[in-house]
């Protein structure tokens, strides 16, 4: 009887394992179920600081195999880019067909912000919201990227 049981015990054990391994090598989709966030710039008089940034967002620096999947583009017309401090919108541009495939943020906030903007895209295509992995430093009057070499943040999927 003991033997069985250790027997059992053994066997389920190999089954969580194996169930585990096969989570771990699945791919992690890139498309969701988010509609187009309510993502505004602000009027807040306020915001007496502002910076600009020229930015490509490209997917297959993170998800290569599931952007060449898509067999699409994926950047589009209606496509947003966002900055945030905190749960605050300091900015957002929407992607326009005659921007080949760049968004220009105007960033604007308050003296008292800290230096940290964190980055959000929206894709239309995807119907999901990525996030960059690293946040911008807000510097007064600044302009980060270029048109011929601008910006590309690492973006992955928001959590």
């Amino acid at each position: 009887m003991k033997k069985g049981f250790i027997l059992f015990i053994s066997c389920a054990m190999l089954m969580l394992v194996a169930c585990d391994k096969d989570k771990k090598n699945k791919p992690e989709t890139i498309t969701g179920e988010s509609s187009a966030p309510a993502w505004s710039s602000p009027v807040d008089y306020d915001m007496t600081s502002s910076m600009t940034a020229v930015v490509r967002v490209d997917l297959a620096i993170s998800y290569s195999e599931q952007v060449a999947a898509l067999g699409k583009e994926y950047i589009t017309d209606g496509d947003m880019l966002a900055a945030f401090s905190g749960d605050v919108c300091l900015g957002v541009d929407t992607m326009k067909q005659e921007n080949n495939g760049l968004f220009f943020l105007f960033v604007t906030a308050p003296e008292s912000t800290d230096n940290n903007v964190q980055l959000k895209y929206y894709s239309s295509v995807l119907k999901n919201i990525f996030i960059a992995s690293e946040p911008l430093t807000f510097r007064n009057d600044d302009v980060l990227g270029t048109v011929s070499e601008p910006l590309t943040p690492v973006f992955v999927k928001e959590k």
